[in-house]
């Protein structure tokens, strides 16, 4: 690669070694060294000047270490003067990346430029250190060219944005990054179309400091058109390489695809046995035109437990736990046990706990590498403020993750339940199919900023006893908007509808009706206490839902973000209700924001209660409301 830049107008700096285009050049290996000596610490102040404001200023000073660590001392003299030599390159990196290709950079130690310093100067504590920049006339685009550019395609999926797009244009700012951008493009375009072995061959950029404007000419070589090979497996203890191998999903002899490797590792991590699983290609395509793979992989322990706990004014404590068996029989089964005990008050009442056990057996790569199949059983105890149910039941179905946004699921369920309410005690035996969907595009699960989410099931089922059938459907829809940079405000809305169809409310489970109130309902009511009157005070579940939440998420710092929030919910029986019959909450809530997501605390207030509502409610949890 060729690379003809006239950097040293202007620039005071010797032969020290700087970065460009993600290349290091003439590096001092005394920089490192020194930096690796430790000595007295040596504190030092900074400052900074700039001829150029704004956003190259703040480039600037975001690529200094000097600036970025000052308030530590540094590693002695020989650390501090180190770390000065690294910052040549590094302000220099920043100029170029802002397209300044004529400027200069001047870091003084004690009035001393700290390229002339001996690594064992005598330096005064503290020592002043000025850093003075000359940002140079803004460089733009002369002639821009990609020798061997792909073809276009009419594939919708294999299409990736030409890089004038990207700013690779006469004219435009000769930023490095652009250049470097425009590289990526190059071969990402290439490799859509099965080219997995395109590379960068040359790159020639030529700055002209009498015009301001750089020349850059990218070469690209494509290689050979290339197909997938075998997978060849290393590193499983209990996995069945076989089934590793078939479970990427990367059939011999397709056309290579990027996005096809993207999805296979998708698809590895989704088995939650590997602590890593990396695919690496072999470094030459066959003669046969085939490109094999290894698939490195590293298991994680074949058992797992955890323990968690919830709380709220109204529902008390709650504790849980689960174990988890990994990979049960080579290839990947899970089978997961869960224990919660709820509704702890004070004084202790054993009488009014809710108690729950279950487990769930997953056996991914049912027929197709893209679908588990799930069954689950469990049993409860559970008072709820308007029934009370202990029940016992079970489901057997598959998933199919169709795409990275949506996933789809079906089977047959039955459960056996006695109910105890206003209508007395009574028993059902239902079975019943299940379907659903969920399109999941948001850009994270726990604190999403931006993207919508929707998802609607629907549940037909047959009580044996009373000989009745009926018929469940529910929705459901959030959007995300984000302002700012890094998104430190987020509007987020939410609207949930359902209805039953079916025999009279009596004969219909109450579990099958619908209900709000609770931390992931209507906020300020208890949980499930929002139902039906029908006139004499007989409280039950209703055939319609209509729920919707609006939260304004507002970050104060890194850290900390607070939240205001306004919950609405309406529960009919047979004719869907007027205004008088919504229910309203609203309240402020606080964000811990850690690694695993926000550590979320509400407090909600019923807005228009009623003589059985608590005056206000606060609620603890891991993750948004929604």
């Amino acid at each position: 690669m060729s690379i003809a830049l006239a950097v040293s107008a202007g620039l005071v700096m010797p032969a020290a070694g700087f970065e460009l285009f993600g290349m290091k050049f003439f590096e001092d290996q005394s920089e490192v060294d020194a930096d690796a000596v430790i000595v007295d610490p040596q504190p030092y102040f900074v400052t900074f000047t700039s001829s150029e404001g704004g956003a190259v200023e703040a480039a600037l000073r975001n690529a200094s270490a000097l600036l970025a660590d000052e308030a530590e001392p540094a590693s002695g003299a020989a650390g501090l003067i180190a770390k000065a030599r690294g910052d040549y390159r590094r302000l220099l990196a920043a100029l170029y990346g802002e397209g300044r290709y004529g400027g200069a950079v001047s870091i003084r130690i004690g009035g001393v430029e700290a390229a002339n310093l001996p690594p064992d100067s005598d330096l005064p504590d503290p020592v002043d250190v000025t850093i003075a920049v000359t940002a140079g006339p803004e460089f733009t685009f002369a002639n821009v060219s990609i020798v061997n550019q792909a073809p276009p395609t009419a594939d919708p999926a294999d299409q990736v944005d030409l890089p004038v797009l990207r700013g690779f244009g006469v004219g435009e700012v000769a930023r490095s990054a652009v250049i470097l951008r425009a590289e990526q493009l190059a071969l990402e375009a290439w490799r859509q179309q099965g080219y997995a072995k395109a590379e960068i061959v040359s790159r020639d950029v030529v700055a002209d400091h009498a015009t301001n404007t750089v020349d850059a000419t990218i070469t690209v070589n494509p290689g050979r058109l290339a197909a997938f090979g075998p997978v060849r497996v290393t590193g499983t203890t209990r996995m069945n390489p076989e089934f590793v191998a078939q479970q990427t999903g990367l059939a011999v002899g397709e056309e290579y695809d990027p996005d096809e490797l993207e999805r296979a590792q998708k698809r590895l991590d989704r088995l939650e046995v590997f602590r890593s699983a990396r695919l690496q290609a072999a470094e030459d395509i066959g003669s046969d035109g085939l490109l094999p793979y290894d698939l490195i992989v590293e298991e994680l322990p074949g058992r797992r437990f955890g323990v968690g706990a919830t709380y709220s004014t109204i529902d008390g404590l709650g504790l849980e736990g689960y174990h988890l068996w990994r990979n049960l029989f080579g290839q990947a089964e899970r089978l997961r046990l869960d224990a919660r005990i709820a509704s702890i008050g004070w004084p202790v009442d054993t009488a009014q706990f809710d108690y729950f056990v279950g487990g769930t057996f997953t056996k991914p790569g049912f027929y197709h590498p893209d679908v588990d199949l799930v069954a689950t059983v469990s049993a409860e105890r559970t008072i709820y403020p308007e029934y009370t149910e202990t029940s016992a039941g079970g489901r057997v179905g598959l998933s199919w993750f169709y795409s990275d946004q949506l996933t789809f699921e079906g089977g047959a369920s039955f459960e056996v339940a006695r109910f105890d309410d206003d209508f007395g005690t009574r028993d059902f035996q239902t079975v019943g199919l299940y379907a659903g969907l969920v399109y999941d595009g948001r850009d994270s699960s726990v604190d999403p900023t931006e993207g919508w989410y929707a998802a609607a099931n629907v549940e037909p089922y047959f009580d044996l006893l009373g000989g009745t059938p009926g018929a469940r459907l529910v929705v459901e829809g959030r959007t995300y908007f984000g302002f700012g940079e890094n998104d430190p405000f987020v509007l987020a809305g939410r609207l949930k509808g359902g209805a039953v169809f079916g025999p009279a409310l009596v004969d219909i489970p109450p579990d099958k009706l619908f209900f709000a109130g609770g931390g992931g309902s209507v906020r300020g009511y208890a949980f499930k206490s929002i139902g039906v009157d029908d006139g004499s005070g007989t409280i039950t579940g209703g055939r319609y839902l209509l729920e919707a939440s609006l939260e304004a998420r507002a970050k104060v710092t890194n850290d900390i973000g607070v939240v205001g929030f306004l919950d609405g919910g309406y529960v009919a029986a047979d004719v869907f209700p007027g205004l008088d019959d919504l229910r309203l909450g609203a309240g402020v809530g606080l964000r811990y924001y850690t690694g695993l997501g926000p550590l979320r605390l509400d407090v909600a207030v019923p807005l228009n209660k009623r003589a059985s509502d608590p005056d206000y409610a606060i609620y603890a949890g891991i993750g948004q409301a929604f």
